[in-house]
């Protein structure tokens, strides 16, 4: 009978707003498996509920809502003037031999997926990279599979999105930090230093768990943990313009900089999706014919999303597992939760 009870509590909403759009994550079949669904509206956890066997205490995979993690710690180095978006990418294989085209590839290009680099991110499974690298036989050093990629496109002409981009943003990130880290104890011990220091810590996200290859390279791309309302406190860091009680975590100029549409497509910024009409309007990765035209958003595989709404100022998390050939109808749910919401909740 307790069991019982603790599931019926894990199911039920946290929080007293009732909110039908909401709700329906949990109902609706179409929408496939939620685990969990968090709103914050100005600063305030206005809706929580979880599915049986889920809760606060639970961290949640990112999947891909990784990059943006990274995307943030790349926005710490560029702030302090150690990393800049149009110079050349410090990545040592691509200076090893004089001519390489590599070379020229800029930072700026890698967080917008437009670097040229040939990549199969997803098909077919068994030669893709982002598989290769993560679960088979690229996994023991995900960074040296990354950077031998050849140029397949001009460099800033073309989107590719791709996962291994990002490992290289994250070995970009630990090589900044800790030149002298040349171990793999070394480079873990260094990322998680800096992530704790950096974001976790001042972000109120304690349960922010990123895993590492066997080489200590950080799994930017696709693995990081937390629970439910540390991926809401993600979303309001940028929601509050990169502020966490009155003190300025991450720099505004990169909380703009990733809302601001890529070259190569509209639909995409600094390693967040953006609420607009991408490149081929098929591919939009949110619910751009529903507006709001400022939502930006981290997403994942299988249905992961942090969403920011700065003109409603609301977050919303929606985490769980539904297969990508069928989140159609997840995304134009979250357009209907995120419009079904006031612009702001009244005075308390």
């Amino acid at each position: 009978m307790g069991m019982i009870v603790a599931a019926l509590l894990a199911a039920a909403p946290l929080a007293a707003q009732p909110i039908p759009a909401a709700d329906a994550f949990f109902t609706d079949p179409a929408l496939g498996e939620t685990r969990a669904v968090v709103i914050l509206q100005n600063g305030k956890r206005v809706y929580e509920r979880y599915a049986p066997g889920y809760g606060p205490g639970n961290r949640l995979i990112s999947w891909s809502m990784a990059k943006s993690i990274t995307s943030t710690l790349v926005g710490e180095l560029v702030a302090e003037g150690k990393l800049e978006l149009d110079m050349p990418a410090p990545v040592p294989e691509w200076r090893a031999s004089p001519g390489d085209p590599r070379a020229s590839i800029t930072l700026r290009q890698l967080l917008n997926m437009s670097s040229g680099l040939k990549h199969i991110e997803s098909e077919p499974a068994e030669l893709a990279d982002t598989n290769r690298a993560l679960f088979a036989d690229k996994s023991g050093d995900i960074v040296a599979h990354a950077v031998a990629a050849p140029l397949e496109s001009k460099p800033g002409t073309v989107f590719e999105y791709s996962t291994l981009t990002t490992h290289i943003l994250g070995a970009i990130v630990t090589r900044t930090i800790a030149p002298g880290a040349t171990t793999p104890l070394a480079r873990r011990k260094s990322m998680r230093d800096f992530i704790n220091a950096r974001l976790a810590g001042p972000a109120a996200m304690p349960s922010l768990l990123c895993e590492f290859d066997p080489e200590g390279h950080l799994l930017g791309g696709s693995l990081c943990h937390a629970s439910a309302r540390d991926w809401a406190n993600f979303g309001q860091l940028y929601l509050a313009r990169g502020t966490v009680a009155g003190r300025q975590v991450v720099s505004p100029d990169w909380v703009d900089f990733v809302q601001t549409p890529a070259p190569t497509n509209a639909g995409y910024g600094g390693q967040f999706w953006l609420n607009r009409v991408p490149t081929k309007p098929h591919e939009s990765a949110l619910f751009a014919n529903q507006g709001p035209a400022d939502a930006y958003a981290a997403i994942g595989h299988l249905g992961q999303y942090v969403i920011i709404v700065p003109s409603k100022q609301l977050v919303v998390v929606r985490l769980g597992k539904t297969q990508d050939d069928v989140r159609e109808p997840v995304k134009v749910a979250l357009g209907r939760l995120v419009n079904s919401l006031p612009n702001s909740l009244p005075a308390q």
